[in-house]
């Protein structure tokens, strides 16, 4: 006689994939764009992104490898630093390589205007500043942006070399719910 302990295995996971493709609550997808400008000030009487952390003196790393900055950049509808504040950046970047200008970015675009203020937008990867376009991921969000997930594309605007002030142009591309 055969034993019914395949079956009953057979029956527990087609239960358990019937009940998962008829979640309650899971709607269709919004394909959202945004564009804005990112205005990382870090010198200034009152800058917005300050480093936390370094390396040890000993390291002789021309790329900064090993330090961390805490930001909480405005986000802007143009370029202008007096353009419509549309959110924020809030997080941290690390130098996180040795051999090129290569940022670890992990931050929130927080929106604080119009059709998605108090929602927000996780970004998680690599930044190599010195790239023309650089792709990151978005990797969740909050509010209007629950689900969210896909792709911000970052363009260098405007650099001072000087003062490490820059203006960062974003295009975002996320599907959410």
């Amino acid at each position: 006689m055969a034993s019914p302990l395949p079956l009953t295995i057979f029956l527990f996971l087609s239960l358990s994939f019937s009940a998962r493709s008829d979640s309650p609550g899971v709607t269709s997808e919004t394909e959202t764009h945004l564009h804005f400008y990112f205005h990382d000030i870090v010198t200034a009487t009152k800058p917005t992104a300050i480093r936390v952390a370094s390396a040890p003196l000993l390291s002789t790393s021309i790329t900064g490898f090993g330090a961390v900055v805490m930001i909480d950049d405005p986000l802007t509808e143009g370029p202008d630093e007096e353009s419509k504040l549309i959110g924020r950046a809030q997080g941290m970047y690390a130098l996180a390589s040795k051999e090129e200008a290569g940022l670890l970015m992990n931050m929130n675009f927080v929106f604080i205007d119009g059709e998605y203020n108090g929602s927000t937008l996780a970004v998680l990867g690599r930044n190599t500043v010195f790239s023309d376009v650089r792709e990151m991921p978005i990797i969740g969000g909050s509010g209007k942006f629950r689900f969210a997930r896909g792709y911000a594309l970052a363009k260098t605007y405007y650099w001072n070399v000087i003062t490490g002030n820059a203006i960062v142009e974003y295009d975002v591309h996320v599907l959410h719910q």
